[in-house]
């Protein structure tokens, strides 16, 4: 786990805003790193591992470093070395580190934290200034190597002034060093005029650091994960997705969702992959949130990033919902749902899914393939299943993309919302699967890559008693055919997962309706059901 490139990905855009300085950001890094060694002393965090922590919390530094003079020496020391205010620094550093401690925490898991930047001590060590050892408990930083330097900071002396350029700091130097220190100092200042400079001592980048950078570069793009929850009338899960980086982060959040639905978690789908985010802010106050979510029948909650977004059927009830919402999670944004702009939802879809079309690159995964088409919004007229025009340009596109990858196999699912009856509804949702197919074939896919299905009501995404919700349950979603999510634990499994019985409330799968264990008094709704 690469501690700083997470805390830089995620605690920096938080702390800096619009501001887009290198010396901040690089100021920021060094930080985390001091911050990280100071927590990992066991003795330092038992002061407050019992504390609820804001994410506001500006004085919580001031519990890390109860020592005035260890606060001033850290925000002035980085002042100078990154030629950034110190009233600035320090301000910096007031907001970074709650921020910084919440996602740390999110990463260590069920381990202390202690144990788990010991673990991982080798990702932050060689980011610690020597200089930082007078403010750190005695051990924290690791020995460097025989002549090597721990870090990039040329120097421990105090600071004359609080702003000193590096080229007049370079001029103070130049009388006192000799001409093989002032070659090591130009170097180091023409490293400086990039975003992220390297430090004076750092040698020739390997091919493995090479790769571990442009990994960084990628992440940087991931989405964050998120997790989409609905009541049903009993407050019981009516509808469940998340999105998550990894298995830890979707045990943590079906650990969660166990403790407050009980079994009816299992129902939760999850699809883990590297193109979301490891951590969910959100994660550590789950314990609190869902069952606030589950006392109030047929709402919907969606949390992603910093922001959840509630909704609920009636206003008084949605007002309620924010308020004991934010009380539970004041770190966190919560807002309630605004009224449903199907244009402008239309409109983001396609912008959302043109741009993770654009990112796939060569040679994509067709599970990012099957994301990206899954993005966009296809607005049907009511009761009907031709293709809207808005639609198509990007369906061209797409099917561009869809024959230039081996082995593409897709499946199209359509489903509908709850305002029907349930075999209308499945029909309705087949009728459209099967119109996108036949478009993308008529743009020249091989119809053998695609197949369909039709879920009609029966899988939503949000609650149904809502004009919001229901728009969204109104869907087309795109698989890799014969890999698709277990409502269990997100494994991949057959496309036979895809068959559920189209009729739960008998006690057979024969897929008739109405709800009879006999077949002749049935009415088949799946064409291929054989009722004989």
């Amino acid at each position: 786990m690469d501690v700083i490139s997470h805390l830089t990905r995620t605690v920096s855009p938080a702390v800096l805003g619009d501001d887009r300085s290198p010396a901040k950001k690089n100021l920021l890094e060094q930080f985390y790193a001091i911050f990280a060694a100071r927590l990992a002393d066991k003795d330092t965090h038992d002061r407050f591992s019992s504390e609820n922590i804001a994410r506001d919390d500006q004085g919580f530094h001031e519990r890390v470093w109860t020592d005035s003079t260890h606060r001033d020496q850290i925000a002035r020391e980085l002042a100078g070395k990154h030629n950034v205010d110190v009233t600035a620094s320090r301000g910096l550093i007031a907001m970074a580190a709650p921020l910084a401690y919440h996602e740390i925490k999110s990463l260590a898991g069920t381990t202390p934290v202690p144990q788990f930047l010991n673990d991982n001590s080798a990702s932050y060590q060689n980011h610690i200034p020597a200089w930082a050892s007078a403010v750190l408990p005695a051990g924290m930083i690791a020995a460097a190597p025989a002549g090597a330097r721990i870090s990039d900071t040329v120097s421990t002396a105090p600071l004359q002034r609080e702003e000193e350029t590096e080229g007049s700091f370079m001029k103070a130097l130049l009388p006192i060093i000799g001409l093989i220190i002032l070659g090591a100092l130009a170097w180091a200042l023409l490293r400086g005029c990039q975003e992220n400079p390297e430090p004076v001592a750092t040698p020739a980048i390997t091919q493995e650091q090479a790769a571990e950078s442009n990994a960084t570069a990628v992440a940087a793009d991931v989405e964050p994960a998120s997790l989409r929850i609905a009541t049903g009338e009993n407050g019981e899960l009516y509808a469940c997705r998340m999105n998550v980086g990894n298995e830890t982060l979707q045990t943590n959040v079906m650990n969660a969702l166990t403790s407050a639905f009980g079994d009816e978690a299992n129902n939760c789908r999850a699809d883990v992959d590297d193109n979301f985010a490891i951590d969910m802010p959100a994660a550590a106050q789950l314990a609190a949130i869902l069952p606030i979510v589950k006392n109030v029948p047929n709402a919907s909650m969606l949390i992603k990033g910093d922001t959840i977004t509630v909704n609920a059927p009636d206003a008084a009830t949605l007002d309620k919902l924010v308020a004991d919402l934010q009380a539970a999670a004041p770190a966190m944004t919560v807002k309630a749902e605004g009224a449903l702009d199907a244009q402008s939802e239309i409109d983001n879809s396609l912008t959302a899914a043109d741009t993770a079309m654009s990112n796939l690159g060569e040679n994509p995964d067709p599970r990012d393939v099957a994301r990206a088409l899954s993005l966009q919004v296809i607005n049907f007229e009511v009761d009907a299943a031709s293709i809207p025009d808005a639609n198509k340009s990007f369906l061209d596109r797409a099917s561009k993309i869809i024959n230039e990858v081996p082995n593409m196999n897709l499946m199209i699912i359509g489903h509908t919302d709850s305002q029907a009856d349930d075999a209308y509804n499945m029909k309705l949702s087949r009728d459209r699967a099967e119109s996108v197919k036949e478009y993308l074939v008529s743009q020249g896919i091989d119809a053998s890559k695609l197949s369909t299905k039709g879920m009609g009501e029966t899988d939503p995404i949000a609650d149904n008693s809502t004009e919001q919700g229901r728009f969204r349950n109104r869907r087309i979603e795109f698989v890799v055919n014969d890999e698709t999510t277990s409502a269990n634990d997100g494994m991949i499994m057959s496309s036979d997962a895809l068959d559920p019985d189209l009729n739960p409330l008998d006690s057979n799968n024969d897929d008739l309706l109405p709800d009879s264990d006999d077949a002749s008094r049935g009415t088949a709704v799946d064409p291929q059901v054989n009722t004989q």
